[in-house]
């Protein structure tokens, strides 16, 4: 695989992990009723049917003839291989492919379905097409090229790769070679201690590197469906080391990895663990507030537990930051296409009956969701040009995944079909009503152009939930990016706007760009609420609470 190649995957990952709300997934009798919608319709409709077969056979004629201005989208890396557009016959399988593609998909819009329907008309025949593609076979020139440098080995070790993951993957190629990183060695290994563990988390303390520490803590709260370290996943992008650099006294939670045993731990459960870790970093500190920071579904958790202390009258928390989170669910993504009344219950009974909702189960899922960026490409590496799976440290991480308790997962579900946030008291948490506008705090909200998992537009909407000052951030990547995005990238960019107005497209339209990270940005933000400096502690923890195990802890290597 060429440098080039290697890039592509990696990009890919950046802009399709797993970190999404753990909320729904598609069932399969979802897409064969979808697919089933779709044959009765082109039975019902044999005039339009017949309509686009006859536009097929002429643009065919056109593929044949060369005379077809047929083309992928520019954006299409299937077809990147010079081959497809310079030899006759490859350019013409090619052709013949797109114009079948588009013909079904014109089909489906001119249909008499509803607009639902069609949609999930869609989603189907995408399905196929791209299972169908031309560049998923062993006439790839890339693939033919391959097997003729080497002799046919590629073609071996395809098949040798294939055996493996039908036997440990369930059939799904490998999106990451799972031996080469270790968890504490090469992952992970910012300096620090478990300072607290309770049944629900392991609070872990990272040592600090400067002279002088600001007064008020920062504590990180991951999402319940991957591991914490994506916050220390290598030295260079790691937001525990950029915050310790950078003078904060620095606190993150481990999330223990449920089993069914633990199938009632709901969102209140997860909630009166995380008041007990904060009781600890203040007790730690002196600090009698802390700041903290939320992404994804702990951005979720985060704002449910403010919106708890707001209704206690308890001023736990000075300033918050959420990082592609989304409170308020009106999502208009693929994510939430077969999201009806039906799907929604099965997805709770389906978690309930098993105890958990299995982390790898919904990586498939959402795999699926994805397939040319998180199935096929690795089909392609893998078996046809022979090649090992990837080499990459955010693809170990977004592999590495946990379980989440059924009730929490129950609860998820109840949010994302009730929207509850957007409503003063239509959730309750820890006995008290939950209204994020008496939520008054400072709020750090950031979210990314191209995340298809939390849209950025949905973040916005949700940052207006609030009852304190918002600065909005928008940077230019995806979902992970995000989060993962160190000073000194040349490609960093990201949008500021001081006005808040309602409508997103208003924001976009009067923003200012900047270069670089949004790192600096929300680093003079946080040190402007992280309080006075002080001398370092001499050490890790206090007497009531001293140093545990080193970090990463225990709880991040439970499976």
């Amino acid at each position: 695989m060429t440098n080039k190649d290697n890039e592509d995957l990696k990009r890919q990952a950046m802009d399709n992990t797993l970190g999404l709300n753990p909320v729904i997934g598609i069932r399969g009798k979802d897409i064969l009723s979808a697919a089933r919608t779709v044959m009765i319709q082109a039975i019902k409709q044999p005039l339009l049917s017949a309509k686009h077969v006859a536009h097929f056979s002429l643009e065919l004629k056109n593929v044949v003839l060369g005379q077809s201005p047929m083309e992928p989208d520019a954006g299409d890396r299937r077809f990147a291989d010079p081959t497809w557009s310079q030899n006759p016959l490859y350019k013409r399988y090619m052709q013949t492919y797109l114009a079948w593609s588009k013909e079904l998909h014109e089909w489906i819009d001119d249909s008499k379905l509803s607009a639902e329907d069609i949609s999930r008309g869609h989603f189907v025949i995408k399905l196929v097409t791209d299972a169908m593609a031309p560049t998923n076979t062993m006439a790839n020139p890339a693939a033919v090229k391959r097997f003729f440098e080497t002799g046919g080995k590629s073609l071996l070790d395809g098949l040798s790769h294939l055996a493996k993951d039908m036997v440990n993957n369930g059939g799904m190629p490998s999106q990451v070679n799972m031996s080469v990183f270790e968890v504490g060695k090469s992952l992970a290994t910012t300096e620090g201690a478990v300072v607290f563990r309770n049944d629900v988390l392991e609070l872990i303390q990272y040592k600090p590197v400067t002279e002088q520490v600001h007064e008020r803590p920062l504590l990180v709260v991951p999402p319940q469906i991957n591991k914490f370290y994506v916050f220390d996943l290598s030295p260079e992008k790691s937001v525990a080391k950029f915050c310790v650099r950078n003078n904060l006294q620095t606190f993150v939670i481990s999330w223990r990895n449920p089993t069914k045993a633990q199938r009632e731990w709901g969102l209140s459960t997860y909630i009166e663990a995380l008041k007990e870790a904060i009781d600890v970093v203040c007790a730690i500190t002196g600090s009698s507030d802390i700041n903290m920071l939320g992404a994804c579904s702990g951005g979720m958790t985060t704002a449910s537990l403010l919106g708890h202390y707001a209704a206690l009258g308890e001023a736990k928390v000075h300033a918050l930051t959420l990082l592609v989170s989304v409170l308020d669910n009106r999502l208009e993504t693929e994510v939430a296409l077969f999201a009806d009344e039906k799907s929604l219950e099965a997805a709770k009974r389906r978690s309930y009956q098993a105890g958990v909702l299995e982390g790898a189960d919904l990586a498939k899922v959402f795999a699926w969701m994805r397939p040319n960026d998180l199935i096929w490409n690795y089909w392609v590496n893998n078996y046809l040009l022979g090649n090992e799976p990837p080499v990459f440290d955010i693809l170990h991480w977004n592999n590495d995944t946990t379980r989440l308790p059924a009730a929490l997962h129950g609860e998820f579900i109840d949010m994302f079909k009730n929207n509850p946030l957007t409503r003063a008291g239509a959730l309750e948490v820890c006995g008290t009503p939950v209204d994020l506008k008496q939520v008054t705090c400072d709020l750090f909200c950031v979210a990314g152009t191209t995340d298809h998992i939390t849209p950025w537009e949905a973040c916005y909407k949700s940052a207006h939930l609030f009852g304190g000052k918002c600065e909005f951030v928008l940077s230019n990547s995806g979902h992970i990016q995000s989060i993962l995005n160190p000073p000194g990238n040349p490609k960093g960019r990201y949008m500021t706007n001081s006005d808040l107005p309602v409508d997103p497209k208003a924001w976009l339209a009067s923003c200012t760009k900047h270069a670089d990270s949004w790192w600096l940005h929300w680093q003079l933000w946080q040190t402007e609420r992280a309080g006075k400096l002080k001398k370092t502690p001499s050490a890790l923890g206090n007497k009531a609470f001293p140093a545990r195990e080193a970090a990463p802890g225990t709880y991040v290597h439970e499976r």
